[in-house]
């Protein structure tokens, strides 16, 4: 079976045939309003949502089929001890298909270790969020006409942010494009990303300053400072107002430029600039559950993806290092890592010894 745990999961050609179906799912609802009839989505949503939830069930509802499942994981059997793997094994009993949320990072790979049913990775912890991306690859090429040669400005919390870590790993594979990453030092993006937009050979460049930035940027992909990735409430309240967009910013942008947010929005965007028309984070929403439409199709039909294709994975003896991977907490999981060999920052290459980053959740191991 087929399973979405990583965008790159998605080969660049699946994506374009993703987005044709959306575009043909928006101009011909009635055709797949029966497409998915008989068939049960199960939402587990251990961490809270509203626009993912949502949106996964109303695409299912649209296409014909039901929706099962739970919002919070104090109403299933998490709050009683179960594991991941043993709800997984569990709910696929009762459904055909499962997209699951979860505050642990690396959670739904230990889930498809087990699955019987697909698998839709709909956020872990700090990590990925790869239906968030269909919902922006969407978003950018009907307002800007293209995926490619694309300055995209990423605003905000950028350690934390899995939307921003799923987006960049999109768009590496698109020629041209070139990323602006505006953050605090604290919340820049991990380093292996870093090495990873390298290596395909991804123009970007740091810095602190959004005025220095906004005027030369095609997208504007702003982020909240996320308050329950924090580990501690004082480095939380000193940078949450790191960046706020506001019509004195927006006057310094292109007349073109568009800009995104995943959503939730705290104080980031003030409300004024919803008026303004390059403002398109409440279409990203629309966008989101066409997308998602578009891929319970693909992963309904489909068979034959491993996830986590082509890396070398080996075992070392230790746990992660990272209190918030899956791979930490959960009984029965091997700890799996994957040897890098290079860091990178401020665009400078550097050798180093070997170094270790955890399969499930991505950390580089110290």
């Amino acid at each position: 079976m087929r399973h979405l745990l990583n965008i790159t999961d998605l080969s660049v050609d699946e994506v374009e045939a993703l987005l044709n179906t959306a575009s043909d799912i928006e101009a011909n609802p009635e055709k797949y309003a029966r497409a998915m009839e008989g068939k049960k989505l199960a939402t587990l949503f251990f961490e809270p949502s509203t626009r993912t939830r949502l949106s996964f069930e109303a695409a299912m509802y649209e296409l014909g089929g039901h929706v099962i499942g739970f919002a919070g994981a104090g109403s299933s059997s998490a709050a009683k001890g179960e594991s991941v793997k043993d709800t997984i094994r569990t709910v696929g009993c009762y459904a055909d298909i499962i997209a699951m949320r979860h505050p642990l990072e690396g959670a739904p790979w230990a889930a498809v270790q087990c699955a019987q049913v697909p698998v839709i990775n709909a956020g872990d912890g700090g990590h990925q969020h790869p239906t968030q991306t269909l919902a922006d690859l969407m978003t950018l090429k009907k307002e800007k006409g293209r995926l490619d040669h694309l300055k995209v400005g990423v605003c905000g919390d950028l350690r934390f942010g899995r939307t921003v870590h799923s987006l960049m790993e999109a768009l590496s594979r698109y020629p041209g494009n070139e990323f602006v990453l505006i953050s605090p030092r604290e919340l820049r993006v991990p380093g292996n990303l870093l090495v990873d937009l390298t290596e395909a050979g991804v123009s970007y460049h740091e810095t602190e300053s959004l005025e220095e930035e906004i005027g030369s940027l095609d997208a504007l992909y702003m982020t909240r400072i996320q308050q329950e990735r924090f580990f501690s409430v004082e480095e939380y309240l000193r940078l949450k107002d790191s960046y706020i967009l506001d019509e004195e910013k927006m006057r310094l942008a292109a007349k073109d430029m568009i800009v995104m947010h995943p959503l939730p929005r705290v104080n980031e965007i003030d409300v004024k600039v919803d008026s303004d028309p390059r403002a398109c984070y409440f279409k990203q929403v629309m966008y989101g559950k066409i997308m998602r439409k578009a891929l319970i199709l693909k992963l309904m039909a489909e068979t034959g993806l491993q996830p986590r294709p082509g890396r070398v994975l080996i075992t070392t003896g230790k746990q992660c290092k990272n209190p918030r991977c899956i791979s930490s907490t959960e009984q029965g999981l091997e700890p799996l890592f994957y040897p890098v060999h290079q860091v990178m920052r401020h665009g400078q290459l550097t050798r180093i010894p070997t170094k270790y980053v955890c399969a499930y959740c991505d950390m580089e191991q110290v």
